[in-house]
């Protein structure tokens, strides 16, 4: 007795593959939104890690840099996760004043800022840095306070706060 596997089951059985893969993954990401932002009325980011988890899970996958922030309150209640700004495989342009508009549209007093690098490393180049005190100083002015800024790749996320850079 012998078998003969044509190549279009083989094909269909690796696109149900990668459609069950995907859905695990949007599970994953609403187990995370549940944990980080469980409260309508505004969770507390009290557990950093998670944040790193749910936003490694939000950015790893996009093809191109995203810069996305999640706006909180004085009490690090969090208001909204956003993407902001895309860009191409290695940059994207982020403006001060959308962001610092955003802000003010949300009435925030906190932010954590967060973007991928496609390429998988996490070390922050030198326009992160410079991006990140650009933004920083806007948001001084208004009041608004720089928490962190996340650089998502492949590993654990590079944490600007905890690397001594804010």
């Amino acid at each position: 007795m012998s078998f003969v596997v044509n190549d279009s089951h083989v094909e269909s059985f690796s696109a149900v593959a990668f459609q069950h893969d995907d859905w695990i993954i949007k599970q994953a990401i609403a187990l995370l939104e549940e944990r980080v932002f469980k409260d309508a009325t505004g969770p507390r980011l009290n557990q950093p890690q998670a944040v790193k988890d749910y936003l490694r899970l939000k950015l790893v996958t996009e093809p191109d840099e995203v810069f996305g922030a999640v706006f909180m309150t004085s009490m690090h209640d969090v208001l909204a996760y956003e993407p902001l700004f895309r860009g191409t495989i290695d940059s994207t342009a982020v403006y001060p004043r959308v962001v610092v508009r955003r802000a003010l549209e949300l009435n925030a007093a906190a932010v954590i800022f967060s973007h991928q690098h496609p390429s998988g490393c996490t070390e922050p180049s030198s326009a992160d840095r410079y991006l990140t005190e650009q933004l920083k100083a806007a948001l001084a002015l208004v009041d608004v306070r720089v928490l962190d800024h996340i650089i998502v790749g492949r590993g654990a996320p590079y944490s600007f706060a905890e690397s001594g850079l804010l």
